[in-house]
C-alpha cells in the first residue's frame, strides 16, 4: 500500500508541482541530460515527503500516516542502495533515468545523515543491510534535497543538477553490486516484466447507444504494441 500511494503521490502531486523562475528556460535546455533524472528525483521526493502526513489520513488517503511512512522510507532506501541492482550487470553504471534518480536520493539521504546515524549500514553474516534509525530526520532530508533539486529546476542550475547526479547517481559500489548479485541468484525471475492491457469493446444497439462493454485481451505484447502504433501514431488535431 505504501509503494502503491507513494507512486500516486509522485504521478499526481510530484509531476503537478514546482515553477521554473521568470525568463528561465524548459529543463530540457537547462539541465539537458539530467533533465528526466532530477524531475524523477524531485517527484519522488514530494510524494515521500508527504507520505507521513496525517493530511492524507484526514483526506482518507491514507489508513495510517506513520506506519504507511515508514514501509515507504524502508523500501525505498533498500530499493535505491541495494536490490534495484539486480537489473545491472557487475561493472555497469546506473544509466536508466529512475534508477539514477532512486539511488541518487537514496546515496545522499545516507550520507548526509552519517553523523546522526540516520540510515546505518549494517553488515550481519556476510550480508549488507540499510537500516532507518530515525525516520524524521529522513523526512527532514528529503525535504531538503526536494528544496535544492527544485531550485536547480527553478533557476536552470546545469552545473550543480550535474554535480548531484553523477556524484551520488551513476556510480556503483562494486562490493555491495557483487553481494547483490550473489544473494539474488537463486531467484530466476526477470528484472523487468512487461504485461498488455485489456482492450473494451463497446456493444451498441440498432440506434448507437451503448448497452454494454465487454473485457478482451490481445494475443500477446508485440500485437498490442503494433496496434497502438496503427491507431495512436498520428493523433488528430485538436484545433
Amino acid at each position: 500500500m505504501a509503494d502503491k500511494l507513494h507512486t500516486s503521490l509522485h504521478e499526481v502531486i510530484g509531476h503537478a508541482s514546482g515553477q521554473i523562475n521568470q525568463g528561465i528556460g524548459q529543463p530540457k535546455e537547462t539541465l539537458k541530460n539530467y533533465a528526466s533524472t532530477l524531475e524523477e528525483a524531485r517527484a519522488d521526493l514530494v510524494g515521500l515527503y508527504y507520505l507521513p502526513s496525517e493530511k492524507l489520513v484526514e483526506m482518507k488517503i491514507s489508513p495510517n500516516a506513520k506506519g504507511i511512512g515508514k514501509a515507504a522510507f524502508d523500501g525505498y532506501i533498500r530499493n535505491g542502495l541495494l536490490t534495484q541492482l539486480t537489473r545491472l550487470n557487475l561493472g555497469d553504471d546506473v544509466e536508466e533515468s529512475h534508477m539514477r534518480n532512486r539511488q541518487l536520493v537514496a546515496a545522499w539521504a545516507f550520507e548526509k545523515g552519517a553523523k546522526d546515524n540516520v540510515i546505518e549500514k549494517v553488515v550481519k553474516d556476510s550480508k549488507t543491510y540499510f537500516v532507518v534509525r530515525d525516520y524524521n530526520k529522513l523526512r527532514v532530508l528529503f525535504g531538503e534535497l526536494l528544496r535544492e533539486i527544485q531550485r536547480i529546476k527553478s533557476e536552470g542550475d546545469f552545473e550543480a543538477g550535474k554535480a548531484l547526479v553523477e556524484t551520488y547517481g551513476v556510480k556503483v559500489d562494486q562490493e555491495i553490486h557483487k553481494e547483490v548479485l550473489a544473494r539474488n541468484s537463486k531467484f530466476k525471475s526477470a528484472p523487468y516484466s512487461g504485461f498488455v492491457n485489456p482492450v473494451l469493446v463497446a456493444e451498441k444497439d440498432a440506434e448507437g447507444n451503448i448497452i454494454d462493454v465487454k473485457v478482451t485481451q490481445p494475443g500477446n505484447f508485440t500485437e498490442q504494441m503494433l496496434d497502438y502504433a496503427k491507431r495512436y501514431t498520428t493523433l488528430p488535431d485538436v484545433n
